[in-house]
């Protein structure tokens, strides 16, 4: 067959038919993982609500402050009646799963397998396993109420981002977003107001969806003062947006 010039190439300009099938039951069989994570995490994960969702590195060690921190907001927030949701892994995501678990709300976490660092960890009462990030990244921010991100990675930016712009174009409802760590986060919240801000890039009110708190009562405090006027309850409005994710 000749292959028109001036295009990218497709599957019917592949000679062998026997490879084009192949690659379309590949590409079928890929998303029917994806489909299969999805149904699982929500048949799982419905009835874990009011949840809150905690971020942080991989590579923080027992012994680092910060995971002493993580674990305590994680076990404040399970004595306040939310579930903590995170990454199933080791370093701060193993701290918010073993301070949830050391209180009475459940301990979730959303495994995956990863080359070097991902570990699942001992402390969840919950646990899922995803091959995709797609599917995990969503249940993060479905089933949660509030995020908590300590610091991180690229990993832990990425969620970070994913959660701002989902809340920042209407297609999440608010929720709180804390950044634990002031000289950590420090200078990311003054960047984002001298780049993106300064360049009308984003709108005034877009770096007011993030708050900067140290303190784990003031994180526990933060979230129930939001609730306390949007209320826990979805609107019909807002469980049609998270429907769309």
């Amino acid at each position: 067959m000749t292959r028109k010039t001036g295009r990218v190439p497709g599957l019917r300009d592949v000679v062998n038919a026997e490879l084009a099938t192949a690659a379309k039951a590949r590409e079928s069989w890929h998303v029917l993982g994806i489909m299969s994570e999805f149904f699982e995490a929500s048949e799982r994960l419905a009835q874990i609500r009011p949840a809150v969702s905690i971020f942080g590195s991989a590579r923080i060690p027992e012994t680092d402050p910060r995971y002493e921190l993580a674990e305590t907001i994680a076990r404040k927030l399970s004595e306040a009646g939310f579930s903590v949701i995170s990454g199933g892994g080791p370093g701060i995501m193993e701290a918010a799963n073993k301070g949830a678990y050391d209180g009475p709300s459940p301990s979730v976490g959303l495994n995956i397998e990863l080359p070097h660092e991902q570990t699942s960890n001992a402390y969840q009462n919950i646990s899922l396993f995803f091959r995709h990030f797609f599917p995990r990244k969503v249940a993060f921010v479905k089933f949660a109420l509030a995020y908590v991100v300590l610091p991180g990675g690229f990993g832990t930016l990425d969620e970070l981002f994913e959660a701002l712009t989902l809340v920042q174009t209407n297609k999440s409802r608010r929720m709180p977003i804390i950044l634990v760590g002031s000289d950590y986060w420090s200078g990311l919240l003054e960047w984002i107001r001298a780049q993106p801000l300064a360049h009308g890039l984003i709108s005034p009110a877009d770096p007011d969806l993030v708050r900067l708190l140290d303190d784990p009562d003031a994180v526990v405090n933060a979230i129930f003062d939001f609730y306390q006027h949007e209320g826990f309850t979805q609107s019909a409005d807002e469980r049609e947006r998270l429907l769309n994710l």
